[in-house]
């Protein structure tokens, strides 16, 4: 790909030298009405051409740049709000059965443990600085030196743009 991009580049260059050296005659170029100044030669008019033709390209460009960046954003943003919501829903269902596991050893049902003291059966992860952490959120939490986040919604991912 990049060897044709150079065999083409140097053809336009070719018949560009080609042009302006077999183009010696006069002319004049004008532009909305009024004569453009210097360009005095028909190789001066090709020239500008040139030049619109470029600027014309390197605009293009620059507007299909900036649309797939635009794309790339609200996609990534999309991602964003989805793994937000996502992760929203996952903690507010750990949130309800630990909520289920308190209410029930602190009440006494049947499902609770037989022998007082006994370990609750709970996602806790190892210990982090001596103190035991429970549950995924609470440890993204200590890492982070931040506070858990419950089921609040942030406005910024409620967002529909």
């Amino acid at each position: 790909m990049v060897l044709l991009g150079l065999l083409m580049a140097a053809a336009a260059v070719t018949v560009a030298v080609g042009v302006v050296a077999a183009n010696e005659g006069t002319a004049t170029l004008t532009a909305f009405g009024e004569t453009v100044p210097f360009v005095n030669n028909q190789w001066q008019v090709f020239l500008a051409g040139a030049a619109v033709a470029v600027l014309f390209v390197v605009g293009v460009t620059l507007l299909f740049m900036g649309v797939g960046r635009g794309l790339r954003k609200r996609r990534d943003l999309r991602y964003l709000r989805e793994e937000h919501e996502e992760s929203l829903t996952t903690l507010e269902m750990e949130k309800r059965r630990l909520q289920r596991e308190l209410a029930r050893v602190r009440g006494g049902d049947p499902g609770s443990p037989s022998v007082p003291g006994a370990p609750v059966s709970s996602p806790s992860g190892p210990p982090v600085d001596g103190r035991p952490v429970a549950g995924p959120a609470a440890r993204a939490a200590h890492r982070t030196g931040g506070p858990m986040v419950g089921s609040a919604a942030s406005s910024f991912f409620d967002r529909t743009d």
